[in-house]
């Protein structure tokens, strides 16, 4: 059974590793693709599966792929379970994804055209989408952008201002905690909200 950290120290360790990688992955999700590289179909930005290989490549060298599973969804597309793993920032990760690709058929027939090529497909999006939702390479293009981890300036004056109300031992805590790293930019506002209703 896994033991949970519960000293300080070990909480330290635990949020300036998770601090990393959230500094990583927001440098990754600030990349900028390319004009080049951003193509459409049906009105909708994408990018091929060679841009996105190349900056896995760069950014979380030694990450693997495998396929967990294949299925037809009725008979007009073909779906793929696939796992992305890499190593980022001295941890090993991992994360599952799905995507799936219309089949084509022959007009009128029940015929594949190149049923191949629509599994190679299914794989492909399946891979780009885990790419994106577990690495945030190409976040411009699809839209999900990582949230920062820093404190700005503001938000940490306010946590101080916050905990002096509540004692100079409050105060002095969770100055620590900021330095820390404990008390960061994506978890601050659960923060300030436990220290608001301390006051009495």
């Amino acid at each position: 059974m896994n033991e949970i950290a519960t000293t300080k120290e070990d909480m330290i360790t635990i949020n300036k590793a998770l601090s990393e990688i959230t500094k990583h992955h927001k440098r990754v999700s600030d990349i900028k693709t390319p004009k080049a590289f951003i193509k459409q179909k049906m009105g909708m930005d994408y990018v091929e599966y060679s841009v996105m290989r190349d900056v896995a490549d760069k950014e979380f060298p030694g990450w693997s792929w495998t396929v967990i599973k294949t299925e037809f969804a009725g008979t007009e597309a073909y779906v793929v379970h696939g796992r992305l793993k890499w190593f980022d920032n001295g941890v090993w990760r991992e994360g599952d994804a799905t995507a799936s690709h219309r089949v084509q058929k022959k007009r009128g027939t029940t015929e594949y055209v190149d049923l191949g090529n629509d599994i190679k497909a299914a794989n492909t999006d399946c891979i780009k989408k885990a790419f994106n939702m577990y690495m945030n390479i190409c976040d411009d293009v699809y839209r999900n952008q990582v949230e920062d981890a820093e404190l700005t300036e503001e938000e940490i004056n306010e946590l101080l201002i916050t905990a002096n109300k509540i004692s100079a031992a409050k105060h002095r805590e969770i100055k620590d905690y900021i330095n820390d790293g404990i008390i960061h930019g994506i978890n601050y506002r659960g923060a300030l909200a436990k220290l608001k209703r301390q006051i009495k």
